[in-house]
């Protein structure tokens, strides 16, 4: 079994990974969203944000700072379906991200 300490090394190597695919695809923004956007029921504010705003603004925020405050990291991850879903019938295939979000997946789903 890996220490914990090894995990959260792990996890902030793919939370890099998966900023360098969002800025590979030319999907990476500089600004930010209104605040308003952020303020949603729906899953992956689907309603406010793109799921590639949702994963800069809200999912690696969130990661980042359960690494930096060493809070305990989620047990479970799903999020690789939803960019699936995103980019069928899109012109960019998104494969990159796919992959990366893939392996962050199954790294805190392992036990």
């Amino acid at each position: 079994m890996k220490g914990s300490g090894d995990i959260t090394g792990q996890v902030a190597d793919c939370l890099l990974s998966i900023e360098m695919a969002l800025r590979q695809l030319g999907m990476w923004e500089t600004e930010r969203p209104p605040a308003d956007a952020f303020v949603s029921s729906e899953p992956f504010c689907l309603d406010t944000l793109t799921f590639t705003q949702w994963l800069q603004f809200v999912f690696l925020e969130r990661m980042k700072l359960i690494i930096e405050s060493a809070h305990p990291l989620p047990t479970v991850s799903g999020i690789a379906p939803m960019a699936e879903e995103y980019f069928r019938g899109r012109p960019e295939s998104g494969q990159s991200l796919i992959r990366e979000l893939e392996a962050f997946d199954r790294l805190l789903s392992v036990d």
